[in-house]
């Protein structure tokens, strides 16, 4: 996901960005709901959504079926389920019965009638329509874009990661539970347009009389809510065959008619995503759904197997280098980004958006991944050390749990510099790549908490990384290396930091690589030059402090 706009300033949209998970200042009842895992959503088990919905561009409005698919865990009968004003839960149906629904806000509560058995699967119909939130700043604050292409004809897009699915669609709305069985999504609109979703187009339905065309596409793997779009326009088709890790990968682009020409080229850029992401991260995680980039009428999304495009068809991010150092227009910033997402945040996910930096400080990272592939080490460090311009440190990373509230922006190129610095700490990049690969095959298709990702990354490169974790990810200061020579001596140590911190750290002495093990306590080591020029490595994303003043 991403975060500014070309006409501000980073610092101004990146606080902007701060915002895509809007509460006051204290939570409300409405921020449990939403965020918790409520006992009215904890005894069932989802797994398969059939979403059918009809695009009215005319009103901008939407209506349809939800048949919600799940497994029974524990002996229950009353059911959460998530729909946003102004759209409209209208009925609930089990069995040939319609059953009585209690709204609490946009929290829907369904009493069930039907016996639930522990370990049967049931189904329950959800029928909504409405006018769904517009989107006034897509895709930072969420909803429906309802936009014209340059001939006049309905470009229609979601995109809703923060305000969440259900802004337009009855959903169980919560990160912890994908649908096991996939998605199948069938979407009607006028007759001249088409509708590009998840997955793979399986059928396409014409009603001559009404003047619709029905899209049927389904998804296999499990997906996260905020993944699953729609994206109706003028759309043109081209496409080719990947081959990747796993054997062949379609990869398809649907643009607008009028920018076919210009997406050809831009899209060049597809391929060499892939190559370089499949190096580092392991296989593309859905060659069954394929990779699709479709063109939106707003920046981009991370949609799984969906990904969205609206770069302008430009290297950089609308044309411009977050970086400062060049690098950052040596690619299209939104077709690598929303791409990297494929492996975190689609492949690996959060079960809390509190941890949402696992989506955002390892797809940040992936930037200068692509670039190690194909430009070389040095390019890759010049690149992620000129994001930190970007980072504010002025709140922790990691959120409020259960409440549907994410942390800090600096997400992104803080805990990029935080990955940056423990490629460093490991030391040996076969190992750290294999530490990438190995958690995009451990947490394969699953939905994960900050603890499961850090203890892997711990274990696999044989260090205990938690104070570093801790550190970065949950307090807002940056490690300052405090040192002074004396005597023939440099004493050296950590401050600035929490409790229990420790990192080893390269440093030179006049040009001279050392290693070194600070902790809070003052340590020593013979530096005979009594005017060392004393340096720490940049890769590592920490301060200097001569205490002594020279």
């Amino acid at each position: 996901m991403r975060f500014i706009l070309l006409s501000f300033s980073l610092l101004f949209c990146l606080s902007a960005r701060a915002q895509m998970f809007p509460h006051g200042e204290e939570f409300t009842r409405q921020d449990t709901l939403r965020g918790t895992i409520t006992p009215e959503r904890a005894w069932w088990d989802l797994q398969h959504y059939h979403l059918e919905v009809k695009v009215d561009p005319d009103t901008k409005s939407l209506s349809g079926k939800n048949t919600v698919k799940y497994k029974v865990l524990e002996d229950a009968n009353r059911m959460q389920i998530d729909l946003q004003a102004p759209m409209q839960l209208t009925k609930a149906e089990q069995d040939g019965t319609e059953l009585e629904i209690e709204h609490d806000g946009d929290a829907h509560f369904i009493t069930l009638l039907s016996d639930q058995p522990v370990g049967e699967e049931k189904e329950l119909v959800l029928t909504f329509s409405g006018t769904p939130v517009e989107a006034i700043r897509p895709p930072w604050d969420g909803g429906l874009t309802w936009q014209k292409d340059s001939n006049g004809l309905p470009f229609i897009a979601n995109s809703n990661q923060g305000i969440g699915a259900s802004i337009w669609w009855p959903n169980k709305d919560h990160g912890y539970d994908e649908p096991d069985q996939g998605v199948l999504m069938s979407v009607t609109v006028p007759e001249n347009l088409m509708d590009v979703s998840n997955g793979r187009l399986i059928g396409t339905d014409h009603d001559k009389a009404a003047k619709t065309k029905t899209y049927h596409w389904e998804v296999k793997n499990p997906i996260n809510n905020y993944g699953i779009n729609i994206n109706v326009g003028d759309y043109v088709y081209f496409g080719e065959k990947y081959k990747g890790e796993k054997g062949e990968l379609d990869m398809d682009y649907y643009v607008l008619r009028e920018n076919l020409k210009k997406a050809k080229k831009q899209f060049e850029d597809a391929p060499k995503m892939m190559k370089a992401f499949e190096h580092w991260f392991g296989p593309y995680p859905f060659y069954e759904d394929s990779y699709k980039l479709v063109e939106a009428p707003y920046l981009g999304m991370e949609h799984q197997s969906s990904v969205t495009y609206g770069n302008a068809y430009a290297n950089g991010y609308l044309g411009r280098d977050l970086s400062g150092t060049g690098w950052g227009m040596k690619f299209d910033f939104i077709i690598i980004h929303e791409s990297g997402h494929e492996w975190f945040a689609n492949n690996i996910t959060y079960r809390d958006v509190a941890d949402m930096w696992i989506h955002e400080s390892f797809t940040a990272y992936s930037e200068n991944l692509f670039l190690d592939y194909f430009y070389g080490k040095e390019a890759s460090k010049e690149y992620v050390l000129g994001t930190r311009m970007a980072i504010s440190n002025d709140s922790p990373i990691i959120g409020t749990y259960n409440v549907n509230s994410e942390g800090s922006s600096d997400m992104y190129y803080k805990g990029a510099n935080m990955l940056h610095t423990i490629r460093q700490i490991v030391n040996d990049d076969e190992k750290w790549r294999s530490i990438l690969r190995g958690l995009n095959e451990e947490f394969y298709h699953k939905t994960v908490a900050t603890r499961q990702v850090e203890s892997y990354i711990s274990q696999k490169a044989g260090i205990n990384l938690s104070p570093i974790f801790n550190q970065y990810l949950r307090d807002i200061r940056i490690p300052i290396f405090s040192y002074n020579l004396k005597d023939g001596e440099l004493f050296y140590r950590w401050e600035n930091v929490v409790v229990g911190f420790e990192m080893p750290v390269k440093i030179y002495v006049d040009g001279k690589e050392l290693d070194l093990k600070p902790t809070q306590r003052w340590q020593q080591i013979a530096i005979p030059q009594e005017d060392a020029k004393i340096s720490v490595d940049e890769n590592y994303y920490v301060g200097t402090l001569n205490i002594s003043g020279d």
